[in-house]
């Protein structure tokens, strides 16, 4: 069993659009002893949003809501569980006004994580010369649970599960719907140093073993067709 270190990158500086927000993480991870083959980082989506300018002003936080989800799941009031064009269901489609740059600001989802988790890949890759798998994470509510937990809404360069089926359990016994969402679970260990009040955007996880392969966080996102709760 290998040992898994959880290292917070603090020190970076409040993320502004167009930012070079690659840098910045660039230089929490020197402060923290760079990276290593194998390494993951995973990357609050808040700034990734800021610094892609997925930002907007906005009086009424239920009309940018409807705004960005695909369709509404449950609705009451104004509590809106939604699915976003990306195909998650969360609350209020991802915006957010939490950590927002002022009042009145909201913060939305980035267009496209996957793409965001493969430019801050790419970037780390040049400046370490070790091409790191990068999560991007958010904070979802589960159904039938209390709290929230971070989860992966855009990777890079690791597969978001691990598919046991078809492997034997340690009595022999053949495993039949094991899937294990290791991407999901990266990111809700590096939220327990991240936190949501301290001002800390992103971690270092090292010593994890990565499923091979490299995929998408869609591939996380149940399917139609195994729903019981559409």
């Amino acid at each position: 069993m290998s040992e898994l270190t959880v290292t917070p990158l603090a020190g970076v500086p409040e993320i502004a659009p167009g930012d070079d927000l690659a840098r910045a993480l660039g230089d929490a991870l020197e402060r923290a002893g760079g990276l290593v083959e194998g390494d993951v980082v995973v990357v609050a989506h808040k700034v990734v949003s800021k610094a892609e300018g997925r930002i907007v002003e906005s009086g009424d936080a239920l009309e940018v809501i409807l705004r960005e989800a695909r369709a509404v799941r449950r609705r009451r009031g104004d509590l809106v569980i939604a699915e976003t064009e990306h195909g998650f269901v969360c609350a209020s489609a991802g915006v957010d006004r939490s950590n927002a740059p002022g009042e009145g600001t909201l913060v939305l989802l980035p267009r496209d994580p996957d793409a965001s988790a493969r430019a801050l890949r790419e970037a780390l890759s040049d400046r370490f010369g070790s091409p790191p798998a990068v999560i991007v994470s958010d904070s979802f509510g589960r159904p039938w649970r209390q709290g929230t937990t971070d989860v992966a809404i855009g990777v890079a360069g690791l597969a978001p599960l691990l598919d046991l089926r078809g492997s034997a359990d340690e009595r022999g016994r053949p495993l039949e719907s094991t899937v294990i969402a290791v991407a999901d679970e990266l990111a809700g260990a590096a939220e327990l140093v991240m936190g949501k009040t301290d001002g800390v955007p992103g971690a270092r996880i090292r010593g994890v073993r990565l499923p091979p392969g490299d995929g998408s966080a869609r591939d996380l996102v149940l399917p139609p067709e195994r729903d019981l709760f559409p």
